[in-house]
């Protein structure tokens, strides 16, 4: 079973009944709602995707759409638009609002699943990327941006946040060579007075957290230090 959730949300019941079980076929797990008012009831947090028919109710796909959008839990959560409302006008409203894809009803239920896959790889893929930039490795020395670690073979090591900041430093720029006030003025931007005794003794410090990869922490005497590939 897929583990990406899926809300269907149609005032037509047959379509919904038809979208849910070809989707649950495909393997996605599927819910449905009646309008916007019944799906906004719901935990909309847990779905990776939404299926929004844009004429319904009093609350339309595109209210609730802009609903999603400006609320951050919900904000990142693809939406595809089932509507039979195919101006041009239509459709810049809904890619303005945000919309991953527009399908025009009436519709084949392949290509539903043909666009619910894209919008799923395309999502996932820009996933990936985003994991990866806020990732530094060097072989098996990672530092995690996003949750301020730094690992070795895939064991946290313990940093102080001047200590994170300087390794940082060095894995952005690799084999470049910062002098002690570049990296006083770097990482110690906020201090008032700090001496350059300091930075050799954060350097001494990383060289033994980060093992093996120690040695990479290069001294250039009169000029400074780098991470040296």
């Amino acid at each position: 079973m897929s583990s990406y959730r899926i809300l269907v949300v149609d005032d037509e019941e047959d379509l919904c009944e038809i979208l849910q079980f070809n989707l649950e076929t495909e393997g996605y797990q599927v819910d449905v709602a009646y309008s916007a008012e019944e799906a906004m009831k719901k935990d909309l947090t847990v779905y990776n995707l939404m299926l929004l028919d844009v004429m319904m109710g009093e609350i339309s796909g595109f209210r609730m759409a802009r609903t999603l959008s400006e609320n951050p839990k919900t904000a990142c959560i693809p939406v595809i638009f089932l509507t039979a409302k195919d101006s041009e006008t239509d459709r810049l409203t809904g890619f303005n609002i945000g919309a991953d894809d527009y399908i025009s009803k009436p519709f084949s239920i392949r290509e539903v699943l043909a666009r619910v896959k894209a919008v799923i790889r395309r999502v996932d893929n820009k996933k990936t990327t985003e994991t990866a930039a806020q990732k530094l490795t060097y072989e098996s020395l990672e530092m995690d941006l996003g949750n301020k670690k730094v690992l070795l073979d895939g064991v946290e090591v313990p940093f102080t946040k001047k200590e994170f900041e300087i390794l940082k430093l060095f894995m952005e720029n690799k084999n470049r060579v910062f002098s002690r006030d570049e990296m006083l003025s770097r990482v110690w931007s906020d201090e008032v007075i700090v001496l350059d005794r300091t930075i050799d003794v954060n350097i001494t410090r990383m060289r033994k957290k980060i093992g093996q990869y120690g040695k990479n922490i290069v001294t250039r005497l009169g000029y400074g230090y780098c991470f040296e590939e």
